[in-house]
């Protein structure tokens, strides 16, 4: 019995070697590509560039796969930078190897400012003779809205297939009756009645501000998704909605009986539409480019370039981390890019809710530097409010997508107290002695003394006037016109433009060639274009998951549980005295 022990542990440790061995090599493999930035997709001569939503997940920048690791494993897939995909759509167009593009929508993974500005840059493809057929089997918000762009929207026919066209949503949570039953007493200070992200900690509903804002900023999205829908195939948006409100969009019939489809396709009637539009006869014959190896192949970031984009990408935190808007790494950055004599204009790609004010100070003046020197144009993502605002609002020009949240001009600061949790939960009694009258009051062992509260209060109004000050300077308005829109409220793109929060409804190809155009440049093949920070690649992304980096990403989207336990790992671990930029919202298009 021991022998047979003895020779289970000898195998058990053989493979657990061979395993840490094999794995060595590969990350030795793809650590000497990511160096020599060599890629090793090949593509067919001609074929049919397909855009498997399900295949890659399209962020702000793309993550690279120089040895093409996403095909060892099912668990690693490709991610996609919005400008890389545009401009890989845009190279198809003029690419003579690409006969149309074959879009599956089902399945995206990304924000809604990358699903319209995926969905611009099929339109302009469109435009140069070129068709799109879209396929879709599962159709949602989001994969309908994606489909929409194309010539001919084709849906299956064999039993199974869905349709959850039901409107749009968003997420709140309210955790006072919880934290009651566990003691803990969150002490929210804030200014604006809109500034709800520390709501959820002390009410278990709504505020009356709160439900209003949340209410207009989804009916916005939603009215800017479904008029385009709604255009594109020809109908009224108020019968679109009419459908969906009465739900009547339940089966793949349906879709084609409303005629939001063209025509419903097994498998060998789907293959025999593609291969008549590649006019090829065979299946065989029929090559499918994956979008992925197109974007890695025609799109690599350059080494070095005349414009620069700055993606402002995740929450604004102090310090260096890598994956998020951290103070002191964006300043350096910057700065870099301020003294670089060949960077002739810049982009500020923003896509974050916010964060730390001092990370957001840090980062504004760094910008307003470099704007003195090069001109600077913004560019909004799923995301630029609070901190994200803050840090943007200066540009010469921002350029918004139609559902980006924006605004959150208001600060809050919150402090938890656990005497409750202390005394009745752990029944732990703590004693807290100190040198003056308040040297204990963030302690987090007891509640604010009203002097205490007036002593944050005055903290937060100083930052308030502040950020009105800024936006005030940044919009050329008023501070009282500003403090208008201002008391937290988050607005979308759409609103914004309105009110004069942004410039112009568009994209981040829009905004680059009006930085370059700012730069001096005529053309687009007078300049290059290089991305700040520099791409990850799956190297580091592997690195980073053993521990070697500190990865906190800041959870906007997924499920509300996800966002809810970030969120209070967050603020149960900051500095008490710290004062926030930031929103809380959960947005969910599918």
């Amino acid at each position: 019995m021991k022998d047979f022990v003895k020779m289970t542990l000898a195998v058990l440790c053989g493979f657990f070697i061979m395993w840490i061995i094999g794995f060595f090599l590969l990350i030795g493999a793809a650590g000497s590509a990511a160096v020599s930035g060599k890629s090793k997709t090949i593509l067919p001569r001609e074929g049919v560039l397909s855009i498997d939503c399900s295949s890659f997940q399209i962020q702000e920048q793309s993550i690279e796969d120089p040895m093409n690791l996403s095909s060892f494993s099912p668990q690693i897939v490709p991610t996609v930078g919005i400008w890389s995909a545009v401009r890989a759509i845009k190279y198809a167009a003029a690419d003579p190897g690409v006969k149309y593009i074959f879009l599956r929508p089902d399945g995206y993974s990304g924000g809604i400012a990358q699903l319209q500005e995926l969905r611009k840059a099929l339109s302009d493809f469109r435009e140069s003779g070129k068709a799109v057929v879209a396929y879709t089997e599962n159709t949602d918000n989001a994969s309908y809205y994606l489909a929409t762009v194309a010539d001919k929207i084709y849906t299956v026919s064999n039993h199974g297939g869905m349709v959850q066209l039901i409107g749009m949503s968003g997420r709140l949570i309210f955790l006072k009756d919880l934290l009651d039953k566990l003691g803990v007493n969150y002490q929210l200070i804030r200014h604006g009645k809109y500034k709800s992200a520390g709501e959820m900690y002390i009410k278990n509903a709504p505020s009356e501000e709160n439900l209003e804002q949340n209410k207009a900023m989804i009916s916005s999205i939603w009215n800017a998704l479904s008029s385009e829908m709604a255009e594109a195939r020809g109908i009224d948006v108020k019968d679109l909605n009419a459908l969906v409100d009465g739900l009547k969009l339940n089966f793949p019939e349906d879709l084609l009986e409303a005629g939001l489809v063209d025509e419903m396709l097994d498998h060998e009637g789907l293959v025999k539409k593609l291969c008549d539009l590649a006019v090829v006869e065979k299946s065989e014959d029929l090559h499918l480019i994956p979008f992925a190896d197109y974007v890695q192949a025609r799109a690599a970031e350059p080494i070095s370039g005349n414009v620069a984009i700055l993606f402002a990408d995740g929450q604004i935190i102090e310090g260096k981390e890598e994956t998020q808007v951290a103070g002191n790494r964006f300043v350096r950055m910057i700065d870099e890019i301020r003294k670089d004599d060949k960077i002739k204009a810049v982009v500020l790609r923003v896509n974050s809710p916010g964060g730390s004010v001092l990370a957001s100070s840090k980062i504004r003046s760094a910008l307003d530097l470099l704007a003195e020197e090069k001109p600077l144009v913004a560019s909004y993502g799923n995301y630029a409010a609070s901190g994200g605002y803050w840090i943007s609002n200066g540009c010469q020009k921002i350029f918004s997508n139609p559902a980006t949240l924006t605004g959150s001009i208001g600060v809050f600061s919150m402090i938890p107290e656990f005497s409750g949790t202390a005394k009745k939960v752990a029944h732990v009694n703590v004693v807290t002695v100190g040198s003056n009258k308040h040297s204990d009051m963030f302690s987090l062992m007891r509640p604010f003394s009203k002097e205490e509260t007036a002593y944050m209060q005055a903290y937060v109004e100083d930052i308030y006037d502040e950020f009105v000050q800024l936006v005030a300077k940044g919009r050329d308005m008023t501070p009282e016109a500003v403090d208008n829109i201002a008391q937290g409220r988050v607005w979308t793109g759409s609103d914004a433009v309105n009110i004069g929060l942004v410039d112009e409804i568009g994209t981040l190809q829009d905004a680059v060639y009006y930085a370059a155009s700012l730069g001096g440049f005529v053309s687009e093949s007078d300049y290059s274009v290089i991305s700040y920070p520099k791409p990850m690649n799956m190297f580091d992304m592997i690195l980073s998951t053993f521990g070697q980096k500190n990865t906190e990403d800041y959870v906007l989207t997924g499920t509300p549980f996800e966002s809810l336990g970030e969120e209070l790992r967050k603020m149960t671990s900051a500095s008490p005295t710290q004062v926030y930029a930031t929103i809380p919202y959960c947005i969910d298009i599918q």
